[in-house]
């Protein structure tokens, strides 16, 4: 544990964080709000009042004035009889009522379940019942989808809300006068799983603080209290949720948009400065793919930060050579939390590899029967962190082998401790006998420039079990035939690894993190 804070001093000294008035500030706001949210943005608000905390589609937010709009929400909050013990379905895009939201609640010691903005109405009233959800915050937009007899206490946020919600304006100005009970305890927020094979999950962790856990992304990206952080990921998602959370620690100015599309991305490098951009991978692909990309100026950028699903090989080599070695890429997932990163030097060398084990974190690569494998041996992927989650709030968990969880994932570890990641364990496919994982197949697909998306899945076939299927979304402009897609696999891989169907479509359903919904691919009645 001494090793773990002398750890953090030197990280916070090396970062910017402490710097004097922020350390005075962060140590006053530490004893009223506690190790929550609400911490890092009330000593913003006395370090650097005027800065900008928020920077949305509709302009930017000061320190101050989350700070402020943030209590005044809580009391507002506490007025409609939401309060500590109570759970807050939070379903918005990406800006600052977002961020205050959440900020409220840890003042006011609620516990939010961040809800998914591409929910369909059954969906999220699900969700809502099996999280005992008492009141939801929640964009104008979708207000309408809500069950009108499940919740009673709806704040609408926007224009154009459901006639029996309270617009968040409302909620502060009705605020009681009176501070909120003081966190004095981490409030522990409920994520969802992504959900690509069904209704998601809720992934709860419990209030413990991990040093280790805590640095050690920050140990191997070089993130400063300077920096504007370009959020490009669904802030209710683990990985734009950590994002938020590196970001307002260290103090930066965080941007965000309602839309993830790569011209508005492009156009706010420049704009605003940005020096880090977190992404999903289809993002980066998207970016890639963008007609405006050789032209953007993307001289402010410092980290490309990504996370999520998988990266593609072909993805990585075209970034590091089109822009330069600035990419990180996190490994891990909603249950296990953070695994493995990979550095610009470690992608440079091996463009394939998911990076190196990070501090305070261990991997095990394990067979079916739950023995430890040796280095170079193919297996399933298990991870032990003071990240994992508790369990699923609907019940159940994940396996668990001598203390490391499992990722669901399957690979293996190098001689100098790179981690591959071959592919989901689900996502196998079994053809004649042969195991066949997607990303090795649409590795070599997306390597082709008259390509700009594909997946594998597997199908049912009388003879062989599964046989491969492709879906292919071809380049703008580009010509390609179901032949050529085909030969361009069988020039690479083996003869059972070429996909017999090969179909084209307009584009791929995606989770709103960016996920491939194979299911939908595989069986087109879901």
């Amino acid at each position: 544990m001494a090793d773990g804070m002398a750890s953090m001093i030197d990280l916070a000294s090396r970062s910017g964080l402490f710097s004097p008035v922020r350390l005075a500030a962060l140590a006053s706001a530490a004893v009223r709000w506690g190790p929550t949210l609400a911490a890092p943005v009330a000593a913003s608000a006395l370090a650097n009042p005027g800065g900008a905390a928020i920077i949305d589609d509709r302009g930017s937010i000061t320190w101050r004035d989350l700070d402020t709009q943030s209590t005044r929400l809580a009391e507002g909050l506490h007025a409609l009889s939401v309060g500590r013990g109570d759970r807050l379905g939070l379903m918005c895009r990406n800006h600052r009522e977002f961020v205050e939201l959440t900020v409220a609640a840890a003042k006011g010691g609620i516990e939010v379940v961040y809800l998914n903005t591409g929910f369909a109405a059954p969906q999220l009233n699900e969700v809502l019942a099996r999280e005992s959800i008492t009141a939801v915050a929640i964009d104008a937009e979708f207000a309408s989808m809500l069950d009108p007899a499940g919740i009673v206490r709806v704040i609408v946020v926007g224009d154009g809300g459901s006639a029996r919600g309270t617009p968040i304006t409302e909620v502060r100005a009705r605020r009681l006068w009176r501070l909120p009970l003081r966190a004095s305890l981490p409030i522990n927020p409920v994520l969802l799983t992504s959900g690509t094979t069904g209704t998601p999950k809720g992934a709860r962790r419990s209030g413990r603080i991990d040093p280790a856990a805590a640095t050690s992304i920050l140990q191997r990206v070089p993130y400063r209290s300077d920096d504007v952080v370009c959020i490009a990921s669904p802030l209710f998602h683990a990985w734009g949720f950590a994002q938020l959370g590196i970001a307002t620690a260290l103090g930066c100015t965080t941007v965000v948009s309602a839309s993830f599309s790569a011209p508005v991305i492009l156009e706010q490098i420049p704009k605003h400065a940005v020096s880090v951009l977190a992404v999903v991978p289809v993002l980066l692909q998207r970016l890639l793919d963008s007609p405006d990309f050789d032209e953007a100026d993307l001289s402010t950028l410092r980290i490309i930060a990504s996370s999520g699903s998988a990266l593609p090989v072909p993805t990585v080599v075209d970034w590091l050579s089109r822009v330069g070695p600035n990419l990180y890429n996190l490994y891990g997932s909603t249950e296990v939390g953070q695994a493995t990163l990979a550095t610009p030097t470690d992608l440079c060398a091996h463009p394939d590899t998911a990076g190196r084990t990070l501090d305070g974190t261990e991997i095990g690569i394990f067979d079916d029967d739950g023995s430890l494998l040796p280095v170079g041996s193919v297996g399933r992927i298990f991870v032990g962190s003071g990240a994992q989650f508790d369990g699923y709030t609907g019940g159940g968990g994940k396996e668990v082998i001598e203390g490391l969880m499992s990722t669901g994932d399957v690979g293996h570890l190098d001689e100098t401790g790179l981690l591959y990641v071959t592919g989901r364990a689900d996502d196998m496919i079994v053809s004649g006998g042969e195991n066949v994982f997607p990303q090795e197949v649409e590795d070599v697909l997306l390597a082709d420039d008259r390509i700009a998306d594909v997946a594998v899945v597997g199908v049912p076939d009388h003879d062989f079990g599964q046989r491969l299927a492709a879906f292919v979304v071809k380049a703008p402009g580009a010509k390609i035939t179901k032949p050529e897609a085909r030969a361009l696999v069988a020039d690479q891989l083996a003869r059972h690894k070429v996909p017999r169907d090969v179909t084209f479509r307009a584009e791929l359903p995606r989770t709103a993190t960016g996920k491939i919904q194979r299911s939908k691919l595989a069986n087109p009645a879901l």
